[in-house]
């Protein structure tokens, strides 16, 4: 409890340093809000267990898929704002793991996501958006290219199937420019 007074008063004190025009009753109502999980967190909550992952992924337009199988284990954290992923499998014969963070930005509207694993250095970050007739998240972003060393747009879509399995599809550019479909994955809770 004294902790949560704590972060409150901090975060007031920031709120009345920053010069904007509200009084400190809607500042303080703003952050609550802010900070405050609510139905997109207990959306995302829904992808909280233990997953079985069927990946393809193709390394040009035109391949053909390359086929692997993955786990996930996913949790919510941070008091249920955040649904952390961490995945274990193999691709191109080696191990593989990676960790996704994903959430909701009660300020920003948008869905956030980020993606590290052990096949780089580097790290993926994209914001999204409901599209509740499609049951999707629509995700764009960025991530640097390892062949060219440049930032690239990367996009991926997420789609909440009726039978509880979850489809996602990661585009990205192919060496003439052009978006193609990168990897697929299906999960489904074991």
């Amino acid at each position: 409890m004294k902790k949560s007074i704590y972060v409150l008063i901090a975060l007031f004190t920031v709120l009345a340093f920053t010069g904007n025009s509200y009084s400190q009753d809607e500042n303080m109502k703003k952050w609550m809000d802010y900070m405050t999980p609510g139905d997109m967190q207990k959306m995302l909550s829904k992808g909280a267990g233990s997953w079985n992952m069927k990946t393809s992924w193709w390394m040009a337009p035109g391949a053909e898929a390359m086929v692997s199988e993955a786990t996930a284990e996913s949790e919510m954290i941070l008091g249920g704002r955040y649904l952390q992923s961490k995945v274990s499998g193999s691709m191109m014969g080696m191990p593989f793991d990676g960790i996704s963070i994903e959430g909701y930005d009660n300020a920003a509207k948008l869905f956030v996501n980020s993606w590290i694993d052990n096949m780089g250095t580097g790290m993926m970050f994209m914001t999204g958006t409901w599209d509740e007739a499609a049951r999707q998240i629509n995700y764009s972003g960025k991530m640097v290219d390892p062949l060219s060393g440049n930032w690239v747009d990367v996009r991926q879509v997420v789609t909440y199937n009726a039978d509880g399995s979850v489809k996602m599809e990661m585009y990205g550019p192919a060496a003439d420019g052009k978006e193609y479909k990168t990897m697929e994955i299906i999960n489904t809770k074991k």
